[in-house]
């Protein structure tokens, strides 16, 4: 037997490409926007939700649909180095490329016929189709004492991320303070590849919004030199 699945809403993120999204909603501080598609963008649909800090979003991975699947995964929280079984991880690489993630909702808009969510901390790259929302309710979604299995602790920042002259310069040129707080956070995380992080040297790029960052782990550190227009 197989269902098929319609989207209700596609994502606007700054996130343009897989490398450097965040690996867990809620780590990086950065605004999206889910934006309802016809028949499903109806002020009526989200009457109601207003009322709710945060909701749940089931969304497709749609750069990682494959036809073979595999039962084992390396979760990058395990460095790469070991496998654990995949409905044991929250790897894109699943049987039916279904994610979940709890995001806040800071409000929603009707604009130019579109109803917008926007929404605050969601590790999806742009354009990620939506299949469902829900909204989060903290007396039965929050178990105290619940096992955490290998990822029993938050990941912390790995890094202290600096700018070179240069790249303050184009910094103050686009003028926007939130977008030098996104490249730092997201950043101090270390993107690289479990495999590359015990690496030093080498230059990186990620596209962020409408921007390409350079950058490069020098002295202990994350070195960005260059913010140029994608």
């Amino acid at each position: 037997m197989k269902y098929s699945l319609d989207p209700i809403g596609i994502v606007h993120s700054p996130f343009k490409e897989k490398f450097g999204i965040p690996r867990q909603p809620g780590l990086v501080w950065v605004k999206s926007q889910i934006e309802l598609l016809a028949p499903y963008n109806l002020p009526e649909a989200v009457s109601g939700l207003e009322g709710f800090s945060h909701i749940w979003v089931t969304f497709v991975f749609h750069q990682d649909m494959r036809e073979q699947w595999s039962p084992l995964v390396r979760p990058p929280r395990l460095g790469g180095n070991r496998k654990v079984g995949v409905f044991a991880s929250r790897s894109p690489f699943r049987p039916n490329h279904l994610g979940l993630s709890v995001v806040r909702l800071e409000k929603i808009e009707q604009k130019d016929k579109k109803l917008l969510l926007h929404v605050c901390s969601f590790d999806v790259v742009d354009g990620t189709p939506v299949v469902e929302i829900k909204p989060y309710i903290p007396y039965v979604d929050r178990i105290e004492g619940a096992a955490a299995g290998f990822a029993v602790e938050a990941p912390q920042p790995v890094f202290q991320v600096n700018f070179s002259e240069s790249a303050e310069q184009q910094l103050q040129e686009i003028d926007v303070e939130e977008f030098r707080q996104l490249v730092s956070e997201v950043l101090s995380y270390d993107p690289r590849p479990a495999y590359r992080q015990s690496e030093s040297g080498g230059q990186f790029g990620i596209l962020l919004d409408k921007y390409n960052v350079r950058w490069e782990v020098r002295d202990d550190r994350i070195w960005v030199f260059s913010i140029n227009p994608a």
